[in-house]
């Protein structure tokens, strides 16, 4: 497990548009997932008009497949993810589901036991930990995913190493997340959408229109396609590619460890 370096009481970072200390942002990340966590899903179908789905469905699709394929799915509490990389996995794939928030997990297990997933030998394990100190040995997974989380870490670049750390040499590293549309005039559309209608969904469906009002504004912070491509290059990672889903508004991040 990779040890967090030293922080200073005087560093900040965004919380959505809002400054605040680099030790207050993973807790207040947790508090608001820890609010949505019973309507997470509910909400990804209502605030993307079902589009998520298709999404994941082009991100699960590029998971390699293989016999015994050790899998490491971060901030994935829900369990999305890891079902689909699931259905059509190859004998012996095992799926660990790491998320910092316990109340995401707990949301997960309910849906596996709901779908007759039991336990370890069903092939998915849940774990409560950090994206930037994962509780994992090096070396120890063939492909790392990450589904519309690293926005929310408090040091991309920390995170990203982790996830170097972790994979095998030749491992596959996946990550789907809201990205910056490339389309003129989708552009204005998707703005006014994602700080009229998110927040508003939000207060009347998950009953927290200031978690979806941070949704909206964490999208605006968060790297760019490019940007973010020379983080995934910097942390040590090769052979880097993005794919562009519904004119850039997600976008898929593919490298391999070397």
């Amino acid at each position: 497990m990779r040890e967090p370096g030293p922080k200073s009481p005087h560093d900040t970072t965004h919380f959505g548009f809002e400054d605040v200390p680099v030790s207050e942002k993973s807790g207040r990340v947790r508090d608001v997932f820890s609010s949505v966590a019973g309507s997470y899903d509910l909400m990804n179908d209502l605030m993307s008009m079902g589009v998520h789905r298709f999404w994941k469905s082009i991100f699960v699709g590029m998971v390699a497949r293989r016999p015994n394929l050790q899998v490491l799915d971060v901030a994935g509490g829900t369990g999305d993810i890891a079902f689909r990389i699931r259905e059509g996995a190859r004998p012996g794939t095992r799926i660990t589901v790491c998320d910092i928030n316990a109340d995401m997990l707990s949301v997960g297990r309910d849906r596996a036991i709901d779908r007759g997933i039991l336990g370890r030998d069903d092939g998915i394990r849940w774990v409560c930990g950090d994206a930037e100190a994962l509780p994992a040995p090096d070396s120890s997974f063939d492909a790392y995913t990450i589904a519309f989380g690293m926005r929310n870490v408090t040091d991309i670049p920390a995170a990203l190493a982790e996830a170097r750390r972790v994979l095998r040499p030749g491992g596959q590293f996946l990550c789907l997340e809201f990205s910056q549309v490339v389309l003129p005039v989708l552009d204005e559309i998707y703005d006014r959408y994602s700080f009229s209608v998110l927040p508003w969904l939000g207060k009347r469906v998950a009953r927290d229109e200031a978690a979806y009002r941070y949704l909206a504004e964490s999208i605006r912070q968060f790297p760019d396609q490019g940007a973010y491509s020379k983080l995934i290059r910097d942390a040590g990672l090769e052979s880097v590619r993005v794919r562009n889903l519904s004119g850039g508004i997600a976008a898929i991040h593919s490298a391999r460890r070397i």
